[in-house]
């Protein structure tokens, strides 16, 4: 099912993406087959090393200094597109972030209470937890499948539709091959997440993520699913009460003191969110950096063709 849903993402609204980034940031002309598998070699090791170290690294932002560690060695980087692309990465996070801090502070138990679905129908569980899995792979898809082949569209060694499936078909491998490992991390490590949890994150996520992908921006899903996941796990943890509790004159009873301060013990893990952060910045930075480095010394070897 996931993948499916991200060929079709890939099909979709992915082809904006594939073009930024496929000629967005550089001219498609300079994506040479040399320069493509040059890109694509050092995006597969930055996310492999995310993937060693059980962090949910972020695709888009690897791939995109790769390809900006490109441009400025080659001289022909549009710096406006990389301002662009940046600012919506920042906003995308804050944004997932906050709108999850504040369900998960204020409105949480209410939305859960409204689902119910652990104590209700386990059809209806089923349909509605696959159901939000498939748009957040279809999210996925358009978003993420852009990293793996955009090189080869831009350079017209394959056509969008010939690389779209191929990136698709890859994604879906991955994920069996190494998705696992991440998966704990990001389902266990930085927070307990219910299955309402799980949902209401996955529903931002792939909301944020589906738009910007329409716009043609390649935003990291990475880093805005791991974002709803903090916010959550952090307005749970800050103070778990029901916003007309905290409006009241009165201010909170004893009841709701209580749990909000057994709620901060349990329901956020700042080491491992600090750990997230800095591979986050790590991996996109050490990508740009070698891949400006091995194309400065390519294009003074006139190895690029």
């Amino acid at each position: 099912l996931m993948a499916a849903f991200v060929l079709l993402g890939g099909f979709t609204i992915g082809t904006n993406v594939v073009e930024t980034l496929g000629s967005g940031f550089v001219p498609a002309t300079y994506f040479t087959p040399v320069a493509s598998i040059g890109v694509l070699v050092f995006i597969g090791v930055g996310i492999l090393l995310g993937n060693v170290l059980r962090v949910s690294t972020s695709t888009s932002q690897t791939a995109v200094a790769a390809v900006v560690g490109m441009g400025a060695a080659l001289g022909v980087l549009d710096w406006r597109t990389v301002g662009v692309v940046v600012l919506w990465w920042i906003l995308s996070t804050i944004l997932a972030f906050w709108v999850c801090a504040f369900v998960g502070r204020y409105l949480y138990d209410a939305v859960v209470a409204v689902l119910d679905l652990e104590s209700r129908n386990t059809r209806l569980a089923e349909v509605v937890v696959i159901g939000i899995s498939c748009y957040m792979a279809f999210s996925a898809g358009a978003s993420n499948v852009a990293n793996a082949v955009a090189p080869l569209v831009g350079s017209g060694q394959f056509g969008m539709v010939t690389g779209v499936a191929l990136g698709g078909v890859a994604i879906g491998a991955g994920a069996f091959a190494l998705g696992p490992r991440t998966m704990e991390t990001v389902g266990e490590d930085i927070t307990d997440l219910s299955l309402e949890a799980s949902l209401i994150a996955e529903t931002i996520a792939a909301s944020v993520l589906t738009g910007l992908s329409w716009a043609g921006i390649p935003a990291s899903l990475a880093v805005v699913l791991t974002a709803c996941v903090i916010g959550l796990g952090w307005g749970r943890a800050s103070r778990r009460v029901p916003l007309p509790a905290v409006v009241r004159p009165e201010g909170l009873t004893d009841r709701e003191e209580s749990a909000w301060a057994g709620d901060q013990l349990d329901l956020f893990n700042p080491g491992t969110t600090k750990r997230i952060v800095v591979t986050w910045i790590a991996t996109p930075t050490v990508a740009g950096v070698v891949a400006f480095g091995a194309f400065e010394a390519a294009q003074h070897l006139r190895l690029l063709g």
